[in-house]
């Protein structure tokens, strides 16, 4: 792929919106890989590449963030055009202003959307309201900003096959459920490893199923660590309490302690597996320090590349 392929690529791309993994088909996730790996070795070499010019990307914050906001913002800046930060806090919203009425203002000054929000009702009313793209940024329900780069990490280490296992070990969160649905979609066996009553959402499993089914790989959830980390080839864990979550905080870590990623746990996986964490982490929670700071760690390349999937998003979609 070259710099004047993405023109034609953008066709079927232009305009839509990205509210689910379930938004897009396997090749055209493919495709968001390659055009990120193109602007990211264009990024690195120090190549301009302006393909947003001139347009205004509006940046919806209900919650707060790092990788998210610097992501979006400095992606945005490098396409060539205008991130417009908007605060929850700092708009009509906030005194009581519809969705549907943000929407329709927006869509006259701004030419796409990215909403990081409590609730995915928000950004759908955003959606069917706003005659241009709405991204999700994370919601309650899924997070496939996060999903996308972190596959898109797996991609360019050769780890996304059917022969490689992706044990995700934690809350049946967000995270997770945008994880689930990448994998079987991409074709990569997907084990969900919880204490009892933190399973995904069972809308999620099934869709998830549905997809392992069609592409002859395994899609499992069990209650084990040591059993569901054998032979892993990707270990990703995550947060044991979400924002909003609070209250909840010292129940978690009871039921959650048996799951935390630590050397006795991450040495029943593959000599060769590679850990991952979509942060912000509670070190010496959900992993020790010895395993995210070692050599199977991969979590600051996730975390990069979350800048260069969202770029090729807006680049596709706006």
């Amino acid at each position: 792929m070259n710099y004047s392929d993405i023109k034609k690529i953008k066709k079927q791309f232009q305009g839509r919106d990205l509210l689910s993994i379930s938004d897009l088909t396997k090749e055209e996730v493919v495709l968001l890989f390659e055009v990120a790996e193109l602007l990211k070795g264009m990024q690195k070499e120090g190549k301009p590449h302006p393909l947003l010019e001139g347009k205004t990307i509006a940046l919806l914050f209900e919650k707060p963030s790092t990788r998210t906001r610097v992501s979006f913002e400095v992606g945005t800046y490098q396409l060539g055009a205008y991130p417009l930060f908007l605060s929850y806090q700092d708009l009509q919203l906030g005194r009581g202003e519809t969705i549907a009425d943000t929407a329709r203002t927006l869509e006259r000054y701004v030419d796409a959307i990215m909403g990081r929000v409590f609730k995915q009702e928000t950004l759908e009313e955003l959606a069917q309201y706003a005659n241009i793209p709405v991204i999700n940024g994370l919601s309650d329900r899924e997070h496939p900003c996060q999903a996308l780069g972190d596959f898109f990490t797996l991609w360019e280490k050769g780890k996304m096959h059917k022969e490689s296992k992706f044990v995700f070990l934690g809350d049946g969160n967000n995270v997770c459920a945008s994880l689930a649905l990448l994998s079987t979609k991409l074709g990569v066996p997907f084990t969900h490893i919880s204490p009892p009553g933190y399973e995904l959402p069972l809308k999620i499993q099934e869709s998830a199923r549905r997809e392992a089914e069609e592409n002859a790989i395994s899609f499992s959830i069990t209650h084990n660590p040591e059993e569901g980390i054998k032979d892993a080839d990707v270990i990703y864990t995550d947060v044991w309490v979400s924002m909003g979550q609070e209250e909840e905080r010292e129940k978690r870590k009871r039921d959650f302690l048996p799951y935390q990623l630590n050397s006795s746990l991450l040495s029943l996986a593959k000599s060769n597996v590679v850990v991952m964490h979509c942060l912000p982490a509670r070190r010496g929670e959900e992993i020790t320090d010895e395993v995210m700071d070692g050599p199977h760690s991969i979590i600051f390349d996730q975390a990069e590349n979350r800048l260069h999937i969202q770029k090729a998003i807006l680049a596709l979609l706006v």
